[in-house]
């Protein structure tokens, strides 16, 4: 979210995608538990309440992490931000005192700085973190946080069983030679030396959460609102179906039953945590 994301072409061109919230938000306390980690190592030190303070929530989704924000500072100004309308249209629902507004965080231009520049799960959709990364540290106030969370699961089973599914027959008439339109995550020290020229503070992590799901198509469940849906897009009703059904098998193959029958969803994530010089 935050960005216009998709699914990219052989000829290097972007197919983009929309987001459901309804489905994205079946798994929201798995979903926001890295979030709440993320959170819990915000130090801005404006009072309990924050007031005074500006906040963006970038690629906020349907606000289930603006409504961390807005938990931990009710006083502050908070502002979430996101490219996909139904994903604004729900977090306005779920808080109607709260601003929202369209913004795409390649191109993110405020015109304004924040104390707290807070984004979960959204980056790995923009290239270019090299420069993307120093970019949004110039809209942190001298002594604000920037703090991002960023999923790093690329080369997990759950990733490589779309794209090896996607140069299948029948899917690779329509899917083949495309790919996620994500960025690969560097190494955890490339983003402290991309921070660190402009920071007085620099806190680089690595979590790897297991989730139990109860079948494998729970984990269909899990990724059809996210990394499946550039992959479904493209396909008519019945493809879909069928692209669906056969990840599904692959889940059932690639993650085996643990001692309770549930299968364990392994989700590595990318924390940072910079304080502006």
């Amino acid at each position: 979210m935050g960005v216009e994301a998709g699914i990219r072409t052989p000829e290097g061109s972007l197919a983009m995608v929309d987001w459901n919230p309804g489905l994205y938000s079946r798994f929201e306390d798995e979903r926001t538990r890295p979030a709440r980690d993320l959170l819990a190592r915000c130090r801005i030190g404006a009072g309990e309440r924050g007031a005074g303070l500006r906040i963006a929530d970038l690629g906020c989704g349907p606000g289930n992490s603006t409504a961390l924000l807005v938990e931990r500072f009710p006083e502050a100004e908070i502002i979430g931000y996101d490219m996909s309308e139904s994903m604004l249209e729900a977090a306005r629902r779920r808080l109607p005192d709260t601003r929202f507004e369209r913004a795409d965080i390649g191109a993110f231009a405020p015109g304004v700085s924040f104390d707290l520049l807070f984004s979960n799960a959204a980056l790995q959709w923009v290239t270019g973190h090299a420069q993307l990364l120093p970019a949004l540290f110039s809209h942190v106030r001298p002594g604000g946080l920037l703090a991002a969370q960023i999923p790093d699961n690329l080369g997990d089973p759950s990733q490589v069983a779309m794209r090896d599914i996607a140069a299948e027959a029948p899917f690779a008439a329509v899917l083949g030679g495309m790919d996620e339109a994500r960025e690969v995550i560097a190494p955890r020290e490339r983003y402290y030396d991309w921070l660190a020229a402009e920071a007085s503070e620099v806190d680089v992590w690595a979590t790897v959460y297991n989730h139990p799901m109860e079948s494998p198509q729970a984990i269909t469940d899990w990724f059809t609102s996210t990394g499946l849906k550039p992959f479904l897009d493209p396909l008519d009703a019945a493809m879909r179906a069928a692209f669906s059904q056969r990840y599904t098998e692959e889940m059932d193959r690639r993650y085996p039953p643990r001692a309770d029958g549930r299968r364990l969803l392994a989700f590595p994530r990318l924390f940072m945590v910079a304080r502006k010089a």
